[in-house]
């Protein structure tokens, strides 16, 4: 089974991108954040179209927005609602297997809570993602936990760990925050299951930096993690970093996932 997740960046405009990539890699799964479409308004037939006839999706106008696009039918679907009815959480169970596809709140640009009421919302969401896996599942459940999760943890996330530790998405809190709710959970983060934790890898790209390729001021913001149940069965983990150069392309890149099922 072949898991993508992305943060699309608006769905409806980069319908010709999600072709590409389905006719690329052939994923079973798309998980998708950003959407930013009303339900009413979602692209269902498109997607029906490119072959996922299983879909769901929670969004909002212009902001936010999840969605789950998939081949393989799933008994149910639910969200959670986390924090102030945003539309940031979208999940799917298959059999013994549930999917949570999370976009996590980018916090804004000023990194001290007591001034950023977003820098606040995104701590007080990452406390609230772990507390709800703590309460309501269990470490030997089979769980892959993906999605844009706007922080970067490790100093090999980013381009330049010194010059960022005091920008958001790389501040000294979120990577604690964020690094203790792997720990708590048991969670693995499949890219670095394969890469090692020294390898610089990066997923977003700011779109200021019109070489973003050669200048490769990049950060890891978008991850896959599974519970250690399903650790004997993964096969692979890329990040699509060729997607950054696609025609009209979102400043993220796909996360890939091969799983044994």
């Amino acid at each position: 089974m072949k898991i993508i997740t992305w943060n699309i960046n608006s769905i409806r405009i980069r319908i010709p991108l999600l072709q590409k990539l389905v006719h690329l890699y052939n994923p079973d799964i798309i998980a998708l954040q950003e959407t930013k479409v009303e339900d009413k308004l979602f692209p269902v037939t498109e997607c029906i179209n490119l072959g996922y006839k299983y879909i769901t999706y929670s969004g909002q106008k212009s902001y936010n927005g999840v969605a789950i696009l998939s081949r393989i039918s799933f008994e149910s679907t639910f969200a959670i609602n986390l924090y102030n009815d945003e539309k940031r959480h979208i999940a799917i169970n298959i059999g013994e297997l549930s999917i949570h596809n999370f976009y996590v709140p980018s916090g804004g640009d000023i990194p001290d809570a007591n001034v950023n009421i977003k820098f606040k919302h995104k701590l007080c969401y990452v406390d609230f993602m772990n507390a709800w896996f703590l309460n309501n599942k269990s470490k030997k459940d089979k769980i892959i936990l993906l999605g844009d999760l706007n922080i970067a943890p490790l100093e090999s996330d980013v381009w330049s760990s010194y010059q960022l530790r005091n920008v958001v998405s790389h501040t000294d809190i979120e990577r604690k925050k964020l690094m203790h709710n792997i720990t708590s959970f048991d969670w693995i983060d499949a890219v670095r299951f394969f890469s090692g934790k020294h390898e610089k890898l990066y997923s977003w790209w700011s779109y200021r930096n019109v070489d973003w390729s050669k200048s490769d001021r990049g950060r890891r913001l978008d991850h896959i993690w599974i519970s250690h149940h399903l650790e004997s069965k993964i096969k692979s983990c890329i990040i699509i970093k060729d997607a950054r150069g696609w025609d009209m392309p979102s400043d993220h890149v796909p996360v890939m996932l091969e799983i044994e099922t």
